[in-house]
């Protein structure tokens, strides 16, 4: 059995917590940001969490995390 491949460049956006869940950073927070008011981009800055439905396929491209 060969080894599994990391995919890459999701690992750079995903981390697995110990329980399991998928960390993510939210979108649409690193330009165009005078247009954005103040509480929207304060609330860009926290983790966001995958559904339940998509964490399976993260966890597939993440073999060893």
């Amino acid at each position: 059995m060969p080894k599994l491949r990391t995919n890459k460049g999701a690992a750079k956006r995903f981390k697995l917590t110990a329980k399991g869940k998928v960390k993510r950073c939210k979108a649409y927070g690193n330009h165009i940001l005078t247009k954005k008011s103040t509480k929207r981009k304060r609330n860009l800055r926290q983790i966001g969490y995958l559904d339940k439905v998509d964490t399976n396929n993260i966890r597939r491209l993440l073999p060893y995390a």
